[in-house]
């Protein structure tokens, strides 16, 4: 990746000249960040607000693939995920910290990469850099980023607070990163068989960059405020819609029915799946990494969004016992199931 470049091997600079190498050009930024990088400890002050944290790790060869990520987008995409996870509590986030695990193949300028990507992140949401930690890792590239948020201890949302009758919203359109996704290993296998052949990608930039760019939904957040509505329950897209949707049911102890011809999807989604042999409610349904946020709210607040072109309304919420269902366009009834992807399958 790096070889026709000039590298610079890490073991030069050690953990913590690489750390303050890596995070010199990051200001603090909000107000609750009092110490970022470069203690034992950062510290913030929370302002009387709940504070909402959360974690994830991304392992090279099962979150992402080298062949077609660039380091730069993973940097900024490991942002995302973790951002959505706020955004999904309806709170704002403000810090993270992040960890590497680096194998002796990573040169210093690949690490650079992806903290341009992560320092773009920061810049566009508003974020702190506050820590973090990095090391040697003989399984090739791990990424663990913790985000930080706060919110008012009445606008937490949780999956849990669904109410029989609530509609049952997301924003934005499933499904694009799946099928992205789809294109990128179609283009890789081509390329392993002849590297003459140059990936095509014409004309599917925007689920190209649902995969490989993903942007948090911060703005529906602040969207949902402005409005005056506080949802009920949330959750964001990270699996698949569908096992979502199980998530809001099964911890609102609510059944929920979804009708499939309300499931957002963009032409480019929708005509790219037919292309691959797809199906593009599957692909909505169980694709993921959309990061769109999945909600519920009460029918006195759809006057409020119902003119909203950002937000669909695909479904409410019942009684458990009718348990989760998706009416088809063609009038069927089907049970709604969690296939979505898993990262200990086999």
């Amino acid at each position: 990746m790096f070889e026709n470049k000039e590298r610079t091997d890490i073991n030069e600079l050690g953990e913590f000249g690489l750390i303050k190498h890596l995070t010199t050009n990051f200001k603090i930024k909000n107000d609750f960040s009092v110490k970022g990088v470069g203690d034992d400890a950062a510290v913030l002050d929370s302002k009387g607000k709940q504070t909402l944290i959360s974690t994830d790790l991304l392992l090279e060869g099962i979150h992402f693939d080298l062949a077609y990520v660039p380091l730069m987008h993973l940097g900024y995409k490991a942002v995302q995920v973790n951002l959505s996870d706020i955004y999904a509590m309806n709170g704002k986030a403000s810090q993270i910290t992040v960890s590497l695990g680096l194998s002796s193949k990573f040169p210093l300028e690949a690490v650079e990469e992806i903290y341009k990507g992560i320092e773009l992140a920061c810049n566009k949401y508003n974020i702190d850099l506050i820590g973090g930690d990095t090391s040697a890792s003989k399984q090739g590239l791990v990424i663990s980023i913790t985000s930080i948020g706060y919110a008012d201890a009445e606008s937490v949302t949780y999956r849990n607070g669904a109410q029989e009758h609530d509609l049952l919203c997301v924003s934005g359109d499933l499904g694009g990163a799946y099928v992205g996704l789809q294109i990128l290993e179609r283009e890789k296998l081509i390329y392993l068989e002849n590297p003459q052949i140059q990936p095509d990608l014409e004309g599917k930039d925007y689920i190209i960059e649902r995969q490989l760019k993903p942007e948090a939904r911060m703005d529906i957040v602040a969207l949902l405020d402005e409005m005056g509505i506080k949802p009920t329950s949330m959750i964001d897209v990270s699996d698949g819609l569908a096992s979502e949707i199980l998530h809001l049911a099964t911890e609102s102890d609510k059944g929920i029915t979804i009708y499939e011809e309300k499931i957002p999807l963009d032409p480019m989604t929708y005509e790219t799946a037919r292309e691959l042999g797809l199906d593009p409610t599957v692909c909505a349904l169980s694709g993921g990494e959309d990061y769109e946020l999945l909600f519920t709210i009460s029918q006195e607040d759809y006057k409020k969004l119902k003119h909203d072109v950002d937000i669909t309304v695909i479904g409410h919420v019942t009684d458990k016992n009718s348990g989760c269902k998706m009416v088809s366009k063609s009038n069927n009834v089907h049970e709604l199931k969690a296939q979505g992807w898993n990262a200990f399958k086999k």
